[in-house]
C-alpha cells in the first residue's frame, strides 16, 4: 500500500483552534457535547452507572439505544430536563440550561435594562461588547445563543458584525437581533443575516420573552 502522500508539515497555528474545539466534544458536560453515554451521565449525577441504565430502562430518563447493540444514548435536552424534573443539580449542565445574549452596544442605559430584563433568575447569561472587535472576541469565548446589536454604535459596523457572524460555520445559528435607531432617517441594508429587529426605543421585558421563545425551541432552559 503506498503511504499517503502529505503537503508538507502542518502550521500547528492553524490547526490548535479547531483541535482543541473537537476535543471539547468528547469531554462530558462541555457545551459542545450534544449526546451522552449511561457512563458520562453517572459521572454527571454522581450515581453508579447501573442507576442511569434503571432510570433508563425505566423510561424515566429518555434516550435511545444504538442499532445493533446495548449501548444507551442520552442527548443532552433530554438529560437537562430529567435534573430539573428531579430537583437534582445541573452541575457543569448548568451553562447548558441557560440562554446566553451576547449585546453590542454602547449605550449604558441600553444595556442596563436589558440586563434587568434578562437575569440569571430567568435563565439567562448576559455578556457585553462595545465593538466589532470585541463581539468577535466575545463570541468566540462566550459561545453566545443569541447576539442583540445597537445599530447606534454605527450602520457600517454593525451590518459588518452581522455578516461577519452568518459567514463563520461556529454562528451560523446563532440568532440576530438588531436595535435600530427611531432618528426619522431611513436605514436600507441587508438584512438577510438578521433574524429579528426592535426599533428603539423599544419593551426590553417583550424582547426577553421573544429571546426565550427563540432560544427555547432550541435548548432546555432553567
Amino acid at each position: 500500500m503506498k503511504p499517503r502522500a502529505t503537503t508538507g508539515p502542518v502550521d500547528r497555528r492553524l490547526t490548535t483552534h479547531r483541535w482543541l474545539r473537537e476535543d471539547t466534544t468528547r469531554r462530558y458536560g462541555e457545551p459542545n457535547m450534544k449526546v451522552f453515554t449511561t457512563g458520562q451521565v453517572a459521572k454527571i449525577c454522581k450515581v453508579a452507572p447501573r442507576t442511569v441504565s434503571k432510570w433508563f430502562d425505566s423510561g424515566r430518563l429518555k434516550g435511545y439505544r444504538i442499532p445493533g447493540s446495548q449501548d444507551r444514548r442520552i442527548p443532552r435536552e433530554y438529560l437537562i430536563k430529567f435534573l430539573k424534573e428531579h430537583g437534582m443539580p445541573l452541575g457543569d449542565l448548568e451553562d447548558e440550561a441557560m440562554a446566553k445574549c451576547l449585546i453590542v452596544a454602547q449605550d449604558q442605559v441600553l444595556i442596563e435594562n436589558l440586563k434587568r430584563e434578562l437575569p440569571p433568575e430567568k435563565a439567562f447569561k448576559v455578556a457585553v461588547a462595545a465593538s466589532g472587535f470585541e463581539a468577535g472576541i466575545q463570541a468566540e469565548s462566550f459561545s453566545p445563543d443569541c447576539i442583540i446589536v445597537d445599530f447606534s454604535i454605527g450602520k457600517i459596523e454593525s451590518v459588518q458584525i452581522c455578516q461577519n457572524l452568518r459567514k463563520n460555520v461556529d454562528f451560523t445559528d446563532v440568532i440576530l437581533i438588531a436595535l435600530l435607531p427611531d432618528d426619522g432617517q431611513p436605514m436600507s441594508f441587508d438584512r438577510s443575516a438578521i433574524n429579528e429587529t426592535f426599533k428603539k426605543p423599544f419593551d426590553a421585558h417583550l424582547l426577553a420573552e421573544r429571546l426565550r421563545t427563540l432560544i427555547g425551541a432550541k435548548k432546555e432552559l432553567v
